[in-house]
């Protein structure tokens, strides 16, 4: 099983020395990988935070932006959407964005994608929400065609599509009633929101099964997750668990005060959790 993390891209250490700080020191540990979150804009005064976004989230740094900075400061570590929110940009700038980020990273890209769930800032970008199951859909197809052919259509108008590295796998957030056809349809694989390793298990292996039914190869599952790493023997149980319901991707996600504490928890990804999970 592969290990990540996450980097904040927003709030108090969304600053150019923290974020580039932290993304050289998982370049430079054994960790697989390092994620980042998308959001454009939160909306002022009252609203329903559902999902408990934290009161301090401040500055949001763009993810794309982000991802291209990283690409410039690390040479081996793989770069992820958790996830990125389709509806949000249009089908033809979201392909070029990320073939730049492909080709400055040397195709280290991995494309979490969803369809989003927060009403203002639908409203705020001029998106219906709800269009956004569609618009979805319509921008996977447009990312899979983009990166299989030198000339697209887009609104009607023929144009090259260059560069055009290796697509990045494109991997399906949300719930799975949702997300598993749809990660068999138009993608690689699915981040689930929310599931225990027991919710999971048979819900990974009905994606299995309707990948195998439509001729699809074995679809990946990246599951983000706060480990307890104060209790190091938990955390492994919990890393465990979600293994053997059949993740293949396990992304901790935490928040740290700075660039020291965030080598403390790689460390402790790196010589405690990833040996556990993969014994050699």
């Amino acid at each position: 099983m592969q290990i990540g993390t996450n980097i904040r891209n927003w709030g108090p250490t969304a600053t150019p020395d923290i974020i580039a700080g932290c993304a050289r020191v998982a370049d430079e540990s054994t960790l697989d990988s390092i994620w980042i979150n998308d959001h454009v804009a939160l909306p002022a005064g009252d609203w329903e935070n559902d999902y408990g976004i934290p009161d301090d989230m401040g500055d949001i740094l763009d993810p794309l932006g982000v991802l291209t900075f990283f690409a410039g400061i690390t040479k081996r570590i793989a770069l992820g959407t958790g996830v990125l929110i389709a509806p949000y940009r249009p089908p033809l700038l979201t392909a070029k964005w990320l073939a730049t980020v492909q080709v400055l990273s040397n195709e280290r890209f991995l494309m979490g994608v969803g369809p989003g769930y927060l009403t203002e800032e639908f409203k705020a970008l001029g998106v219906p929400k709800s269009r956004r199951g569609r618009i979805t859909d319509e921008t996977l197809a447009f990312l899979r065609e983009a990166f299989a052919s030198e000339v697209i259509e887009s609104n009607g108008q023929a144009v090259y599509f260059k560069p055009r590295p290796a697509r990045p796998p494109l991997y399906i957030g949300g719930s799975p009633d949702v997300a598993i056809p749809r990660a068999v349809k138009l993608g690689e694989g699915w981040i689930p929101v929310m599931q225990t390793p027991e919710d999971l298990k048979p819900q990974i292996a009905r994606m299995h099964a309707m990948a195998e039914q439509a001729g699809r190869g074995r679809l990946g599952t990246i599951m983000m997750k706060t480990l307890p790493l104060d209790d190091r023997n938990a955390a492994i149980e919990m890393a465990q668990a979600y293994k053997d319901s059949g993740v293949d991707h396990l992304v901790h996600t935490q928040g740290v005060t700075g660039v020291e504490e965030f080598a403390d928890v790689v460390g402790a990804l790196t010589s405690d959790i990833g040996p556990a999970m993969n014994p050699s």
